[in-house]
């Protein structure tokens, strides 16, 4: 484990300074209610071209591919981002189980290489990422209890 400098610490904030951009905001929380059941659903929003929600899609999957590019290329420190990277593992959490379909069906083989790269690098990360998905199951839970309860 290498020692975090102060430029890691600059790019830390730098990439958090982006996901506080209005547009990044939006397409953030249109991620995070994304609940997709099937790669049916991921297609369905991911082609719909020239749409604001296929647009959030790419900017938040492309920035956190972008994000763990950096790491994966040495350019941040790997046990800095990861301490903030909590939400990348969110994101892919919602969009693994459908990714290699995904890839073959758009022709698109390393779509989210890097992020995948980077959560299977170690099996801390991938528990954390089977974390998430336990989370993510637990709040579907409970908004269908809340459905199902008339709330």
């Amino acid at each position: 484990m290498s020692n975090a400098t102060t430029q890691d610490a600059e790019l830390i904030l730098k990439l958090y300074d982006l996901r506080r951009e209005a547009v990044m905001r939006d397409a953030r929380t249109f991620v995070a209610r994304f609940d997709p059941k099937s790669l049916d659903d991921v297609l369905k929003v991911s082609t719909a071209f020239g749409t604001p929600e296929q647009a959030y899609l790419r900017q938040v999957y492309g920035y956190w591919e972008m994000a763990a590019s950096l790491v994966n290329r040495g350019a941040i420190n790997r046990e800095l981002a990861l301490d903030n990277y909590n939400e990348m593992f969110f994101m892919y959490a919602k969009i693994e189980p459908y990714l290699e379909g995904f890839r073959q069906t758009m022709g698109m083989p390393h779509f989210l290489k890097q992020v995948q790269q980077l959560i299977e690098s170690s099996a801390e990360n991938q528990q954390r990422l089977a974390d998430m998905k336990e989370m993510q199951a637990n709040l579907a839970r409970r908004r269908a209890d809340a459905v199902g309860a008339g709330r």
